[in-house]
């Protein structure tokens, strides 16, 4: 059976193998640099940049939802982000992501937020469908911006010489 838990320091390892899962499935092996201290520090630490909860299946690993909270100006209250959500290829089909998805909806509700967002690959022709049966609705009007690490240090101003 399914249970799902709030990742530990012990569900580290566990947590590296399922992002190196996510990534391999997205075709992004080679940008996976985070490390065990990593973990530690951004999930466990004095000030907890995100969180994690674990899914297993028959009591082994098969998934994760990572999330951290954002600020709506306009609403006046958090939101959470979900960050990952990853079900392992061969557990696929038992309705794990979808528990994924109603726990971290769940802890947003419990916690008072007024929504949860996430981003989807616009290849990601199952996570979309699956998304759209449950109702979710797309931000179409809006454009997904970053800065890589280079472009963050030429804004700021501070580049390498």
């Amino acid at each position: 059976m399914l249970n799902i838990h709030p990742a530990t320091r012990e569900d580290i390892p566990t947590l590296l193998s399922l992002i190196r899962g996510l990534a391999a499935y997205e075709k992004k092996s080679d940008k996976v640099v985070v490390s065990d201290q990593d973990l530690v520090r951004d999930a466990f630490g004095p000030q907890p940049k995100f969180r994690v909860l674990i899914a297993e299946w028959e009591g082994k690993p098969c998934g994760y939802a990572s999330f951290f909270y954002f600020y709506s100006t306009f609403q006046g209250r958090a939101a959470l982000f979900l960050e990952d959500l990853f079900v392992l290829e061969q557990f696929r089909g038992n309705g794990i992501g979808k528990a994924l998805l109603v726990a971290v909806a769940k802890l947003a509700i419990k916690e008072d937020c007024y929504g949860l967002r996430w981003e989807v690959l616009d290849w990601n022709r199952p996570a979309i469908e699956f998304y759209e049966k449950l109702g979710a609705i797309f931000l179409n009007e809006r454009k997904v911006v970053a800065f890589d690490q280079e472009a963050l240090r030429r804004v700021a101003g501070q580049n390498k010489s």
